[in-house]
């Protein structure tokens, strides 16, 4: 495999300033960078190879990002709005194609942020070439509620909440606090990510986890059914809600795929 450089670099956002790493391929295929949006509890150092790994596969650049309260992030100095999800395009995400100067992007997110991958695919879809979710929700469902209210009792054991703080330092209960009582709040319950995946036009794949603790069959099906550009759902067998780390190699590779077949 040949060396991936990368390059850490703060940008200036709506509330405070971002902490963003950049993957660079040595041969690039193309300069469209892949944005990577990262889960609820996640941040750039939580990607771990993958990033790498998927440069490498493609040969573009990627991109990543820990949004204001996440990883090394400025600490978010309000609890975290409900519209947090459709906030994301004209907030931190507006701020990092300014400062990297990007025009055109693949979007790529997990869970949750695999929703706002949907909202910025949606709000720029002349710039956006392809969008891939990863375990992402299309509604608030009985099982999402539930495994959250299963980790939620989980990180109340010392052990498990020092791996939260490990990469959120004390940040860290404001990580957890804005994930758990974002989804169990009775406003939340209704929510829908339907209207936004009604505004994309490109190409879509929809990775999800046959075991994944928080989100059925039904969501990569409405995902895939509501876009309107052309979309391909795959489960994955034996895979729970992180696919890119219980199974890197075949994420990958299905990225890979997918990406080679855009027409940019």
């Amino acid at each position: 495999m040949p060396a991936i450089h990368h390059q850490d670099r703060w940008v200036s956002a709506p509330g405070g300033c971002l902490y963003t790493r950049r993957w660079q391929p040595n041969n690039p295929r193309s300069d469209v960078p892949i944005v990577l949006f990262h889960d609820s509890l996640g941040c750039v150092e939580l990607w771990r190879s993958f990033p790498a790994a998927l440069c490498t596969a493609t040969r573009q650049p990627v991109i990543a990002y820990d949004r204001l309260g996440f990883g090394q992030s400025n600490a978010s100095a309000t609890p975290l709005p409900l519209s947090f999800v459709d906030d994301e395009p004209t907030g931190s995400f507006a701020a990092l194609c300014q400062a990297y100067q990007i025009t055109r992007f693949i979007a790529l997110g997990h869970s949750v942020d695999g929703c706002m991958a949907v909202h910025c695919a949606g709000r720029y879809a002349t710039q956006c070439q392809g969008l891939i979710t990863i375990a992402a929700q299309a509604f608030n469902e009985t099982r999402t509620r539930r495994g959250i209210e299963e980790a939620q009792a989980a990180f109340q054991a010392p052990e498990q909440f020092a791996k939260l703080a490990k990469y959120h330092g004390d940040k860290a209960r404001w990580v957890l606090n804005a994930w758990v009582e974002t989804w169990l709040s009775p406003a939340f319950a209704e929510w829908s990510l339907i209207p936004a995946l009604e505004q994309v036009q490109c190409p879509t794949l929809v990775l999800h986890g046959e075991k994944d603790e928080y989100g059925s069959h039904r969501q990569p099906e409405r995902i895939a059914r509501y876009t309107q550009g052309p979309a391909h759902c795959e489960m994955l067998p034996g895979i729970g809600h992180i696919p890119h780390r219980e199974a890197e190699a075949v994420v990958v590779e299905f990225a890979r795929q997918f990406i080679a077949r855009l027409a940019y």
